[in-house]
């Protein structure tokens, strides 16, 4: 069944938003992202201080795309008033282990007693700062942070031990203000 489906999203004052076809530009204190959605028959437009996004003749489909590109929109408006903010802690029971930044690079020195230190890859407009054993990763782009928090955390991914004994690892605690 085919449905006419419209979602509005409002523009705060300090923020910009910008439309060119398919490609979004948010501009705000905190920086500027820009994405580029694929939007089939979708329809999004600016209106006043308003983003309207729908289409006349939805189906299930639709609404999903729908539901996700508003989402995105959301997202990118709340991480350039406010940068997303996620936290990690560095938990050993064995072996002492040591993070350090290395340029775009975080070298996770000593996990399990290995000598060859672990390399985690920092994406480009990420802020990591590590304090003793918490970790925080901070950036205006919700995926690109929450990129770095995943990369971290895979970095320091054990197999062929058994995870009751060997709890090393460095762990997300908080994401955005919720705890995990």
């Amino acid at each position: 069944m085919k449905k006419e489906i419209f979602q509005t999203i409002e523009i705060p004052s300090e923020v910009k938003v910008e439309i060119n076809k398919k490609k979004i530009t948010v501009k705000g204190k905190e920086g500027e992202i820009s994405k580029e959605f694929n939007l089939g028959e979708i329809i999004l437009e600016k209106k006043d201080s308003s983003i309207i996004v729908g289409y006349k003749k939805s189906t299930k489909k639709e609404k999903k795309k729908i539901n996700t590109i508003v989402a995105h929109i959301r997202n990118m408006i709340n991480g350039v008033l406010e940068k997303f903010k996620y936290q990690l802690k560095i938990c050993f029971v064995h072996f002492p282990i040591t993070v350090e930044m290395k340029g775009n690079e975080a070298q996770i020195k000593n996990f399990l007693g290995e000598r060859i230190p672990r390399i985690c890859k920092i994406p480009q407009g990420v802020d990591v700062k590590i304090e003793k054993e918490i970790i925080t990763v901070t950036s205006h782009d919700k995926e690109l942070a929450g990129q770095a928090a995943a990369n971290f955390e895979m970095a320091t991914r054990i197999r062929l031990r058994d995870r009751r004994i060997f709890q090393d690892g460095i762990f997300i605690i908080n994401k955005n203000g919720k705890e995990m």
